[in-house]
């Protein structure tokens, strides 16, 4: 970017110059009210900025150093409301002062290389959204918060932070997407999550929470619904114009951006947890979900059969725990799925038919006791695999080749023990033939005398 361009006498309202590649550094933003300069390659400090500025959107740049500057030693913070500076390689903690940023409610930090805990101060702003997923930050979350009662989107996925689950997220109860995903987070889910009724995307994958899955998930109303009347998610104002949200989800083993359908999405990711117990049928009133990943975990007990109630499912994920019995005949009324895995359980039985779990490549039923498509191994008209129905009669055919095992090494082991030590000790050979000899004798003289 030209320098003269930034070097203009007249002050811009607004700025917006997103989606380019633009290069630079950039010092200073004379701009009013708004700046947009997401999408480029600019590099460099953050730049300073007027004080009566609202909106400033930096994403998805290779902006660097601190952010110490910018929140700390300027104005920049009484009026801004919105600041986004996620995707670039701002590093360092975040700085303690944003007591002044009042009026701040979407924050995005996320995709740097911060580390660090949350700074207290943060923790007093009232937002609507905070993004600080993909760092390197770590520490416990606060026991209580009475800030951010309108929060909509808390997402603190891909770092360190460690510690219990706190209640206090149940009493933001205007919460819509909730990842604490790729964290050390360990102790019990809070039954107080339960309460949030407008909850669409929950994602606590891949920690150490252990427990049972709680069997109030179905107070979930958000997730409990199939009528979705937003396509977005609203998250407030600025110049009288509505600001919706973008989050990355993983759906279906794959991270994907949601902006303008995301407020279509329903998902709960459990996954890569330590989580103990049975599946708790309630979850079957979940109707509205379209993504459910359970793997991973220790869930023992048979799938519940409410499951085949959720229609609108794509994607099922209840692979590598302890699961037994069938899997759910019902299962075929899930014409939706096009992602379906319950590999390495303890289930038994025929796979339901349906067009839909046909579909499934073999590596989706792994390591069961499974039979029928799209498996080759075959049932009986039990829905037993034959492998296993044939197992008992397998068995006693093994009683009998051991019984003639057993004769044939009797025969010769006792063999071999009489001839092998003629054979190779001469002496025994010597004593062994001179009595037969001897025997042989006595045996002619009783007959020639019985003959007489």
């Amino acid at each position: 970017m030209p320098t003269w361009f930034l070097n203009l006498p007249t002050q811009f309202e607004s700025l917006n110059l997103s989606s380019n590649q633009l290069r630079g550094e950039i010092s200073y933003l004379n701009v009013r009210s708004s700046v947009d300069l997401s999408s480029n390659r600019f590099i460099g400090p953050l730049p300073s900025v007027f004080p009566t500025l609202q909106l400033l959107i930096l994403s998805n740049n290779s902006f660097s150093g601190s952010l110490f500057e910018l929140v700390c030693n300027s104005s920049s913070g009484d009026f801004l409301e919105v600041l986004y500076i996620d995707k670039n390689l701002i590093s360092g903690d975040i700085p303690d002062c944003w007591n002044h940023w009042s009026y701040l409610f979407l924050l995005n930090l996320g995709s740097n290389n911060l580390t660090g805990k949350i700074p207290p101060s943060l923790w007093h702003l009232n937002l609507t959204m905070l993004n600080l997923r993909n760092n390197t930050m770590f520490g416990e979350l606060p026991s209580t918060l009475q800030n951010s009662p309108d929060l909509v989107m808390f997402d603190l996925s891909e770092n360190h932070f460690s510690g219990n689950v706190p209640a206090w997220i149940g009493d933001k109860l205007h919460l819509e997407i909730l990842s604490l995903r790729s964290n050390n987070f360990d102790g019990h889910i809070p039954h107080k999550i339960c309460d949030l009724q407008f909850l669409q995307n929950l994602d606590l994958a891949h920690n150490n929470i252990s427990g049972v899955i709680p069997k109030c998930f179905n107070n979930l109303t958000a997730m409990a619904t199939t009528n979705k009347t937003n396509n977005f998610v609203h998250a407030g104002y600025e110049y009288a114009a509505s600001i919706f949200l973008n989050a990355l989800l993983v759906l279906k083993g794959r991270e994907d951006e949601y902006g303008s359908t995301l407020g279509l999405v329903t998902s709960m990711d459990l996954s890569a947890n330590s989580l103990t117990g049975e599946i708790p049928k309630e979850i079957g009133n979940l109707v509205g979900l379209l993504s459910l990943n359970f793997s991973r975990n220790l869930l023992t007990g048979n799938i519940p059969d409410s499951i085949s109630s959720m229609e609108l499912m794509e994607s099922l994920d209840l692979s590598m725990n302890r699961l037994n019995g069938e899997i759910p005949p019902s299962f075929s009324n899930l014409n939706f799925l096009n992602h379906f895995n319950v590999s390495y359980n303890n289930l038994t039985g025929q796979i339901p038919t349906s067009t839909q779990l046909q579909s499934f490549e073999n590596l989706s039923y792994l390591g069961n006791h499974l039979c029928g498509p799209p498996l080759t191994k075959n049932c009986t008209s039990k829905g037993i695999p034959i492998d296993v129905a044939n197992n008992g009669s397998s068995r006693e055919g093994s009683k009998v080749n051991w019984l003639y095992v057993s004769i044939v090494l009797g025969f010769v082991m006792g063999f071999w023990g009489v001839v092998a030590p003629l054979f190779f000790i001469r002496s025994w050979r010597h004593a062994y033939y001179r009595k037969l000899d001897h025997v042989g004798r006595k045996l002619y003289v009783s007959w020639a005398t019985m003959g007489m």
